[in-house]
């Protein structure tokens, strides 16, 4: 088995060569279930899993769809007219796509990916769906190409539990969104210490396992660094969609998806005042009160 490596560089360089061999040969990690299949129906199906209704997936562009994600942020972001959206990791552009027609015309989506030729990629899809909306660009989750205080709300789906430096990405996030913004996140969280086999695993870490947080660890750095109504929604029903990635592995047992949502306070507060809440739940709960929940969503 081989063994993650410990420094940022070396895991942030094989989860690119991974995650290019999408576009490439259509699969990484050495199984098409562990991280996406070349076949649109079988991406198509797994996306319909996590809650993505048909006309959605069917209206955006061919190629766009991966199959990559573990769960639905665009259930949870309330998109809006005229709102700008960034997009952590944006693969193929599918979740970009589907954010821009929320925003509509006066709208803006930004998509951040590692991997060039994930850019390539969506881009030529944003060319052919003519979203002029939309623009890619080169980038890490750590070091975001993206201006201080210029975004109303942050997506991301199973990306930021394969980053080395969670803190960092999720300083990056609070340091682009605007006042009042909010996180819309889909990821895998760990719900028990991992046991040593899939911890030193480079096909689980790259298949959104070995690189979970724990969720009080989560609940614990979005709140330090100053993220206001925390709610981190637990999703029993993953572990069956978790399970089919790793077979045997028992991965199901120790972490799950969940459905993440944070805000930026309205302005700052003053020193020596604090006005955070944080929970975790296993039910849909409201990140801000001004932006619940469209609907539950399933993952897996």
């Amino acid at each position: 088995m081989t063994t993650t490596p410990t420094d940022d560089d070396s895991v942030r360089m094989n989860v690119r060569a991974r995650y290019a061999s999408i576009v490439e040969r259509g699969s990484c990690c050495g199984s098409d279930s562990a991280c996406g299949a070349p076949d649109p129906l079988v991406n198509a199906s797994a996306s319909a899993a996590l809650g993505y209704p048909a006309e959605d997936i069917n209206s955006m562009p061919e190629g766009s769809n991966l199959g990559l994600g573990c769960g639905n942020p665009q259930a949870i972001a309330d998109l809006k007219p005229g709102e700008t959206v960034l997009d952590l990791g944006s693969g193929g552009g599918f979740d970009c796509f589907l954010a821009a027609r929320q925003v509509g015309e006066t709208g803006r989506v930004i998509g951040v990916d590692m991997t060039p030729e994930m850019i390539s990629r969506a881009r030529e899809n944003a060319r052919k769906g003519d979203y002029a909306n939309v623009e890619f660009r080169l980038g890490e989750i750590e070091h975001l190409p993206v201006a201080d205080q210029s975004v109303d709300v942050i997506l991301s789906n199973c990306v930021i539990n394969l980053s080395a430096n969670k803190h960092q990405v999720y300083r990056e996030a609070l340091r682009v969104l605007r006042h009042g913004g909010r996180l819309a996140i889909s990821d895998v969280v760990a719900v028990r210490p991992l046991p040593a086999e899939l911890r030193s695993s480079l096909d689980a870490y790259c298949g959104c396992v070995a690189g979970a947080i724990r969720v009080d660890e989560l609940q614990q750095l979005l709140t330090e660094l100053g993220f206001s109504d925390v709610t981190i929604r637990l999703k029993e029903e993953s572990r069956q969609f978790i399970k089919n990635w790793f077979p045997g592995s028992g991965a199901e047992e120790y972490v799950m998806s969940a459905d993440i949502q944070a805000c930026k306070a309205p302005e700052s507060p003053s020193r020596g005042q604090t006005s955070q809440s944080t929970s975790i739940v296993h039910q849909s709960s409201p990140c801000c009160p001004s932006h619940p929940p469209k609907s539950r969503n399933t993952c897996g």
